[in-house]
Parts: structure tokens; sequence; C-alpha cells
């Protein structure tokens, strides 16, 4: 910054692209076409800019972050015909229609991000139409509160984070045929520790293995210890069948011990 003769202040090319954030490089366009010439020049021929030049280059700056082309910024700032109205509600309006857009684009990020997080792609109401009320969020943040920094649940983070729709709707009929087949034992009475459901609960945990994480039976069993001291998993199975939390987790016990646990 110095100043001249006449006790005006000027700024080099590089301390207004240093003060306005706009390059060296665009500053010599904005000369070259017209948009902003410096007002003066030094003893050796150098850019030198006023403090007027600061202010046009400040409307520049605002016209092209509302979207105008040079050329239409050129006419606002020079045409005295021009109708700087007009243009700026007709400005206001595509700008509008980008927040809607932006808005939009805000909404996908934050269901991506979900998905990133929770590891499922699906949206809310797809959880719901496929699990009801057996997937909440609430469950979601308990889980990896409690295995979070367990190898288990990396693996199982890994592996559901490129599930599809159709995947979950694979998971969830294999379960469902799984549980079918728990509700069938018992009600024909076959004991928790034979060989009937003993087999199935063995399908339990290979389908664990294969879809979230390496199950072995030993971690099976701790896991079923859950279907009959956590509340919520009770209700899961015994709104399927009056005592299938106990045969279930009888059930898995007697397979972790058929496989020698």
């Amino acid at each position: 910054m110095t100043e001249t003769a006449a006790g005006t202040t000027t700024f080099t090319v590089g301390q207004v692209a240093e003060r306005s954030g706009v390059t060296v490089r665009t500053l010599h366009h904005y000369d070259e076409i017209g948009l902003l010439r410096p007002s003066r020049r030094s003893a050796a021929g150098y850019r030198l800019y006023t403090e007027d030049d600061l202010m046009r280059l400040q409307h520049v700056v605002v016209y092209r972050r509302l979207g105008f082309a040079l050329e239409e910024v050129a006419l606002l700032l020079d045409d005295p015909s021009a109708d700087v109205a007009a243009h700026l509600r007709r400005q206001r309006v595509e700008v509008m229609s980008r927040l809607d857009e932006l808005a939009e684009l805000v909404t996908a990020i934050d269901r991506a991000l979900e998905a990133e997080v929770s590891g499922i792609q699906l949206t809310p109401d797809e959880q719901r139409e496929l699990f009801g009320d057996g997937f909440k969020e609430e469950y979601q943040q308990e889980a990896q509160e409690r295995w979070g920094d367990t190898e288990a649940w990396r693996q199982s983070q890994q592996r559901t984070s490129q599930y599809t729709k159709a995947d979950w709707q694979a998971i969830k009929a294999e379960g469902d045929e799984i549980n079918a087949r728990f509700v069938a034992a018992l009600q024909a009475g076959e004991p928790a520790e034979g060989e009937v459901a003993v087999d199935v609960a063995e399908s339990h945990r290979q389908h664990i293995t294969r879809w979230f994480y390496d199950c072995s039976p030993e971690l099976h069993a701790c896991i079923s210890e859950m279907y009959v001291t956590d509340e919520r998993f009770t209700k899961t199975y015994e709104d399927q069948a009056t005592g299938l939390a106990q045969y279930v987790h009888s059930a898995v016990h007697a397979n972790a011990a058929r496989q020698g646990t």
C-alpha cells in the first residue's frame, strides 16, 4: 500500500489479491477484458489499484458469487440503463432453486452417513418394513458401545456396509426360516438338547457367521444369554411362541457342547 503525490492510497496487484482473495491471474484477466482496470500505474509501470477500484472489485466478486457471467457483471456495473433490480430478482430465483437442490443433496448425504455409520444401506422406512420395531437406532448405538472395540463388530460393520436391500431381504428370510424351525421343534415336543433343535441352533450360528461375523460356538453361547436376560430379545422370541427364548438358549448351549466348547 502506498500514498501517491495526491494523497490517494493505492495497492499493488499482489496486495489486492491478498486482501480480496482473488488471484493475481484473475485480476490480470479482469484488466485485460476491461472489467476492472487499475486506475494508476507506478513510475515503473506496475498496476496500482485505488480504493474505488477495490470497491468495484467487491461488486464484481458479489455478482460472480451470485452466478452472473462476466459479460453480465460488466453490463450491471457500466450500463446506466441496466435494470439491476430485475437482474437480481432473476438471479434470486436461480439461487433459490439451487438451495432446494442443495437441501436435497444434504438429505442424501445424511442418509449416506447414516448408512455408513450403522452399516446398513437402508432408509428408515425400509428398516421398519423389514425389521419392524426389532431394529432401532438406540439398539445400534447400544451395540456399538458394547462391542465397538471387538473384531466381531469390525467384521460386521465391514460386511454389512456393502449389503443392498435385496441382501437384507435374504438375511431376514433366512432368519425367519430358522426361527420357524425352532418354533416347529418346540411345538413338536423336541427337546432343546435333542438333535433336531441342536441342528437348528447350528444353522443359526452359521447364519451369523455367513452374514455378519465369525461366530464360534462359544461366542454363540455367550450371545444366547441375552435371549433370556434382555427382555427385548426375550420378547422377540416369546412373541413367536411361549417359551421359545429359553428353548433357543438351551439349544445353542447344547450345540456348543456338541461342538466341544
